[in-house]
């Protein structure tokens, strides 16, 4: 499926690293080197300004998106144990890993309207830094277990295939913790998004997962998103007609997810449809930009005088 200054007497600065735009407000916690804690001296009039420190409605769908991420791996966890227990032959259970793919879409669906909950209801001062943590769990820490469960069966379940799927999946955690380090440092900017957003990026290797790949072109493909989300890529934020036709991928394609996640008939074709339509949206603004390099004319030599 977010930090400065937030004043309630100037105006709002909204963070988010979601496709649905400018959503939290960033927080006010600031530590005193002198005192090695939060500072406590304010000026006449602070009380009024210092933000509030309480949850608001939009911090308990955070909090949702955190729980998803954390019982998404539970499962997964769960799954593996029984696997182990049996033998460790054949594929982990597949109600299991439904599950967790459908409680990490959960995750990207709380992710998505939090903020704009908070828009219209209020946050609180702790908004920002919630959502961070939440999107760690979720996107970060969740994705990659997919990966290091995915690396145990893969291949010949060798050490090789195992250290490649571990780094890959080193790969997905840390790059959404940088990525949402350097968003919540940087002035957010109205139109774009600096990198891959991680719920789409935390998706995108999920569906690279289910899919089954080999081994090294999976672990590939998951070191290719992983590196999107630190990318300088700019994504665009979906604004009007885009904003309707994003949307519409996204739930035909969560849709296609969550029908495959239920069991429903035709589960393979599900799978490979929702996948697809996914990995397409993430790949579409590289794939553009690197084609308009191409056809791109080289500019003139400057004449001599």
């Amino acid at each position: 499926m977010s930090t400065s200054i937030f004043r309630p007497a100037s105006p709002r600065r909204w963070r988010s690293d979601s496709a649905s735009g400018p959503a939290r407000p960033a927080s006010t916690a600031t530590e005193d080197p002198a005192a090695g804690s939060s500072s406590s001296a304010a000026p006449a009039g602070a009380a009024e300004d210092a933000p509030r420190l309480r949850l608001a409605l939009a911090d308990y769908l955070t909090l949702g998106n955190a729980l998803c991420g954390f019982m998404a791996v539970w499962q997964l966890a769960a799954a593996q144990s029984a696997h182990v227990a049996a033998g460790g032959e054949g594929p982990l259970e597949r109600g299991a890993v439904a599950a967790a793919v459908a409680l990490l879409l959960v995750a990207a669906g709380c992710d998505l309207f939090d903020g704009r909950v908070a828009r219209r209801l209020g946050g609180s001062g702790m908004g920002a830094e919630l959502d961070n943590l939440a999107d760690v769990i979720s996107f970060g820490f969740a994705p990659a277990f997919f990966v290091v469960a995915w690396g145990t069966l893969a291949g010949d379940g060798g050490v090789l295939h195992r250290a490649v799927a571990l780094a890959a999946a080193a790969a997905v955690l840390l790059a959404v913790v940088v990525r949402l380090a350097r968003f919540s440092c940087q002035a957010p900017d109205s139109s774009t998004f600096t990198g891959l957003p991680s719920p789409f990026g935390a998706m995108a290797v999920i569906t690279v997962v289910l899919l089954d790949p080999p081994v090294y072109a999976g672990a590939a493909a998951v070191a290719v998103v992983a590196w999107l989300m630190v990318s300088r890529v700019a994504y665009p934020k979906p604004r009007g007609r885009l904003a309707y036709a994003v949307l519409g991928w996204i739930v035909v394609s969560a849709g296609c997810l969550t029908a495959w996640a239920l069991d429903a008939p035709g589960g393979g074709l599900l799978l490979y449809s929702g996948g697809g339509l996914l990995l397409c949206l993430v790949l579409a603004v590289p794939v553009h930009l690197v084609a308009a390099r191409r056809h791109t004319p080289a500019p003139a030599p400057a004449k001599s005088p």
